[in-house]
């Protein structure tokens, strides 16, 4: 430190004892001036000059030796410029800070993935008794009370699901196994699922498939289906939803067409943003505003396009474009 600051002040020191150095010079040369008086005065000038650059030391690195204790962020441009010898000091806590900011990065990243393990398995754990729940529901003899029992588990079950889906949404590029996949064998066990719902509803479906293979990853399709089909029975009453599957360009082309309340068209830019819900529906606080969200980010892993027409009043179809066969080969050859 004392070396920084001498070295710092080198110019004006130099400047001061050249300064003495002149005036003995000129006591020399001048027969009217006293040598002797002279060097008196110059001692007690250099006297002066040293208490002068003690008491500023101790003032000046006075700032310097706190930066030890400090732990919040240091103002580089207040301490010293680019080309200044207290870079150094500045270049050392400045690293010690990004080690510290590293670290607690690390350590919330640990603490994050913990927590999502631990929900996961709490997911997990809770699968179980509304499994169970759901054989005591079916032997429930009260139809309307079933019904009703049957609604809310199949909320609970939604809901769980969702989650489920949403924490491994970060990870899902790894979980994915493309093959040849029924469309109608996931939309009937999809159906059968919201059954009790639909029937509480008087809802039915009306399936027709030209296309029955696609190719994806089953359990991530059957997920977006679920979040669609749910969304069309929460928004439609007593009607008809119509799936169909064609063929285009050597690209199938699924359609889930219902009559619900439809989407108000400034809403239809939004509906895939992270946590927004209908404005026309803006009072249903069961609303999470995960579900389309959740769909777009799968069907982007799984190249799947998706397509929204809605007229309010008169319901909503939802086109599902499937890539080609060879855009998976595509994809893995980047």
């Amino acid at each position: 430190m004392k070396r920084i600051y001498i070295k710092e002040r080198r110019s004006w020191i130099v400047l001061f004892l050249c300064l003495q150095i002149l005036l003995l010079f000129i006591a020399y040369v001048d027969p009217a001036m006293s040598v002797q008086s002279m060097l008196y005065g110059n001692l007690l000038s250099v006297l002066i000059f040293i208490v002068f650059l003690l008491a500023r030391y101790q003032k000046e690195t006075l700032f310097f030796k706190s930066l030890d204790e400090r732990d919040t962020e240091l103002d580089v441009s207040s301490v010293a410029s680019p080309n200044s010898p207290f870079e150094e000091i500045v270049e050392h806590h400045m690293t010690r800070q990004i080690e510290q900011l590293k670290l607690e990065l690390t350590q919330n990243q640990q603490q994050v993935a913990e927590e999502k393990d631990e929900l996961l398995a709490w997911i997990h754990e809770v699968k179980t008794p509304l499994t169970a729940m759901k054989l005591m529901i079916d032997r429930v003899q009260d139809e309307e009370l079933k019904g009703r029992l049957t609604y809310e588990w199949l909320r609970i079950h939604l809901l769980l699901d969702q989650q489920l889906h949403q924490k491994r949404l970060p990870v899902m590029e790894n979980d994915l196994y493309i093959e040849k996949t029924s469309l109608e064998q996931i939309l009937f066990e999809e159906i059968k699922t919201l059954q009790s719902w639909c029937i509480q509803k008087g809802i039915g479906f009306d399936v027709e498939l030209e296309v029955d293979e696609v190719l994806s990853d089953a359990k991530w399709l059957a997920f977006l289906i679920r979040q669609l089909l749910s969304n069309a029975v929460k928004y439609s009453e007593a009607s008809d939803i119509v799936i169909t599957s064609t063929k285009r360009e050597n690209q199938t082309l699924v359609t889930i067409e219902d009559s619900g309340c439809g989407i108000d068209p400034k809403d239809l830019p939004r509906i895939f943003e992270k946590g927004f819900t209908s404005t026309l529906k803006h009072r249903d606080h069961a609303a999470t505003g995960m579900g389309l969200y959740l769909v777009k980010k799968i069907a982007k892993q799984l190249l799947i396009k998706i397509d929204v027409h809605s007229t309010v009043g008169k319901g909503t179809t939802v086109t599902l474009l499937f890539p080609k066969s060879n855009a998976f080969i595509d994809l893995s050859n980047m």
